[in-house]
C-alpha cells in the first residue's frame, strides 16, 4: 500500500512521502514515460522508508501524460490482443510529441527547481537533496543536475542528457545505470564517458549485462531484471549516502 501523499507545486503536481525517523535528505523521483504510476510512487516510498523526504514529480501531464494515459497505454502493451499491442506504438508517438518540443524542456527543468525549492525548505533537508529518474526521467535526472547546482548527487536510470545540455554545469557526481541491450542508449554511452570527462564531473556508469531497457521496472514483465534491479539499489542507496553523509 502507499504511504505517501498528493502534493500541489506551481502549474504541476507531484507525490510526496515522508519518512518516520531522521531525515537524511530529500530525494527527488523523476517518472517514467508512463507518467505518476503506482510503480514510481513506490519508489518514491522506498527512498522514505531509506530516510529521505522524497518527491515525485508529475511533469509529464503538463504535457498530456496522465496517469491515466500511461495506465491505458501500459494496458495495451500488456494486451493479449496484436491489434491492441500494434496500436500502442502510434498512440505513443502521439502522446510523445509535446514532450519531444523545446519549450517543455525549458519547462520541466523549472518546474523541477520548484521542486528543490520546495525539498531546500523541509527540515532536515537543506543543503542535501539527490536526484533519481527512470527512461524520461532518467533523461530529466541530467538535465536538472546540469541545470542546479543545489543537487549533490544525480543517479539517472537508461536516459541520457538532453541534447544542449551543458556538460561544465554539472556540480556533482553522476551514478548511471544501463542494459547492456538498450541499444541507442549504449551506442551513445561513450560520448557521454567522453563529454563528462572532459567537463571534469565525476561520473560512472553502471552496464548491466543480459539486460535492456527498464530492468529496474518490477511491473514490466518484458524487461524486469530482479538482480539488476538489486543491484543497481544498493549502489543508489550507497551512492546517495556517502554523498549525503
Amino acid at each position: 500500500m502507499l504511504k505517501g501523499n498528493a502534493i500541489e507545486f506551481d502549474g504541476f503536481t507531484g507525490y510526496v512521502s515522508r519518512p518516520t525517523g531522521e531525515v537524511r535528505g530529500g530525494v527527488i523521483v523523476i517518472e517514467e514515460i508512463w507518467g505518476l504510476v503506482d510503480h514510481i510512487k513506490d519508489i518514491a516510498d522506498r527512498f522514505a522508508a531509506q530516510g529521505y523526504v522524497t518527491v515525485a514529480p508529475d511533469i509529464l501531464s503538463h504535457a498530456g501524460i496522465t496517469p491515466e494515459v500511461g495506465n491505458e497505454l501500459l494496458r495495451l502493451r500488456e494486451s493479449p490482443d496484436e491489434a491492441e499491442r500494434t496500436r500502442m506504438q502510434p498512440l505513443m508517438r502521439e502522446k510523445m510529441a509535446p514532450v519531444n518540443e523545446p519549450e517543455y524542456g525549458s519547462w520541466a527543468v523549472s518546474a523541477l527547481k520548484q521542486v528543490v525549492d520546495w525539498l531546500e525548505a523541509q527540515q532536515g533537508v537543506s543543503g542535501r537533496v539527490v536526484v533519481t529518474g527512470f527512461c524520461f526521467g532518467g533523461t530529466y535526472s541530467f538535465a536538472l543536475a546540469a541545470a542546479d547546482d543545489r543537487v549533490r548527487a544525480a543517479a539517472p536510470f537508461y536516459g541520457a542528457p538532453p541534447q544542449g545540455t551543458e556538460y561544465d554545469g554539472f556540480a556533482c557526481p553522476v551514478r548511471a545505470f544501463y542494459g547492456e541491450q538498450d541499444e541507442r542508449l549504449i551506442t551513445g554511452l561513450p560520448e557521454v564517458e567522453q563529454r563528462m570527462s572532459e567537463a571534469g564531473v565525476d561520473f560512472e556508469a553502471t552496464v548491466y549485462p543480459g539486460t535492456g531497457h527498464a530492468f529496474f521496472n518490477d511491473t514490466n514483465a518484458h524487461a524486469y531484471n530482479e538482480a539488476a534491479a538489486t543491484d543497481s539499489w544498493q549502489k543508489v542507496t550507497d551512492f546517495f549516502a556517502k554523498t549525503l553523509a
